[in-house]
């Protein structure tokens, strides 16, 4: 089965509805415009129940299929990223420093197309469960919408979400069963020395030298501490330090990020920063501390249920059902911890990259995410 005759119909309306999307990105949770326009269009779509306010603008709405049976939960992010667009197109943000760089407002539009398919046709049994969630870039909204019970509260039994992706030709799909993207933590390391004059270094306790040598020990941890084979990335982002060219600074701050699929390789990297930042700060004489912060858990697909997903894919276009996972993270892990369920990628072409000041999403992909998530209810709630 392709994509649906009936949301291909559909497509000049649902571009629509995507390009105004765009044009008003809204971060994290503060998304009272984007959530008002969700909660118009599903009110228009006759689902049968809205709630608001969920998570501050997280919505979940329900569609009643015929008959008892379980309720599958489907979920789209609709936040957008605090950066600057450079696409210059006529849908582009108006919103000053904020972007709709991640193709959310097309995972929204995705979802939004499935529902008026659903409460349509009504050709399954038992509950759909829209969750259509804030803060998905930086704030963790699944775990706050988990915080707030959705999964009880509607009774969800499994829940499922698409990312759409640059370089894969359009509609084609992959996933893969277990973990399919990393764990994400974040570290900082702040170091205090005794400034001074550049002309007089032997009257200072640099901090800048302490910061450069803690870096390149920081290589070794993926390089010399952990087996080759196994996933790990800890990339430096971020080195502060010293505003003039002539002066020694007190002090300089490292960032950077640590990405794992396994609970004793993220404890082993924890371990090693500690004693690096401790060693290298008494080598140099200056004074240091780890702020070291977990983030967003692996996301790890149910088995079961990602085998289902692929194959409900591929009715729709081509599915590579065991791709290679992924050390980018995704909060939609929470939402994995709480239900069974499974995170597929569907391809957006030939575009810029996610998080690219030129990127935009390809109105052409929404008729296959739709279609994918009204055909895995269809076949996960039979009638």
């Amino acid at each position: 089965m392709p994509v649906l005759n009936s949301i291909a119909d559909f497509q000049p309306t649902l571009t629509t509805w995507r390009r105004h999307l765009h044009s008003i990105p809204e971060v994290r949770f503060d998304l009272h415009q984007t959530a008002a326009f969700v909660a118009d269009r599903l009110a228009e779509i006759g689902v049968d129940e809205v709630h608001t306010g969920i998570a501050e603008t997280g919505i979940v709405a329900i569609i009643n299929g015929q008959g008892a049976g379980r309720t599958i939960g489907l979920r789209a992010d609709m936040d957008a990223l605090p950066m600057t667009e450079e696409t210059g197109l006529d849908h582009a943000s108006t919103h000053a420093g904020a972007m709709h760089a991640c193709g959310h407002d097309g995972h929204t539009t995705m979802l939004l197309a499935a529902a008026k398919y659903l409460a349509e046709t009504r050709n399954f049994a038992g509950r759909v469960a829209l969750i259509f969630q804030p803060a998905e870039e930086g704030g963790s909204g699944a775990k706050v919408m988990c915080d707030a019970g959705i999964f009880d509260t509607f009774d969800i039994a499994e829940v499922y979400a698409l990312h759409n992706a640059p370089g894969i030709p359009v509609g084609e799909f992959y996933t893969t069963p277990g973990p399919i993207m990393a764990a994400v933590d974040e570290f900082s390391i702040h170091i205090s020395g005794k400034g001074g004059h550049a002309a007089m270094p032997h009257d200072t306790v640099d901090p800048i030298s302490a910061a450069v040598s803690m870096v390149q020990a920081i290589q070794t941890i993926v390089s010399r501490n952990h087996y080759a084979l196994d996933d790990l990335v800890v990339s430096v982002t971020q080195i502060h330090a010293g505003s003039v060219f002539n002066v020694i600074p007190d002090t300089a701050m490292i960032n950077g990020t640590v990405r794992t699929f396994d609970p004793a390789v993220q404890a082993m990297v924890m371990t090693r920063l500690q004693d690096i930042v401790t060693g290298q700060a008494a080598s140099f004489g200056v004074t240091a501390t780890l702020d070291y912060g977990n983030g967003d858990p692996a996301t790890i697909n149910d088995p079961r249920c990602a085998a289902f997903a692929a194959s409900v894919a591929a009715e729709v276009s081509k599915c590579d059902a065991n791709a290679t996972r992924e050390m980018g993270a995704e909060d939609f892990s929470h939402m994995l911890q709480a239900r069974p369920g499974a995170y597929l990628f569907v391809g957006n072409g030939d575009s810029a990259g996610l998080h690219h000041p030129r990127y935009d999403y390809n109105d052409d992909t929404t008729a296959y995410g739709a279609s994918f998530f009204a055909r895995l209810i269809e076949r996960a709630l039979p009638l």
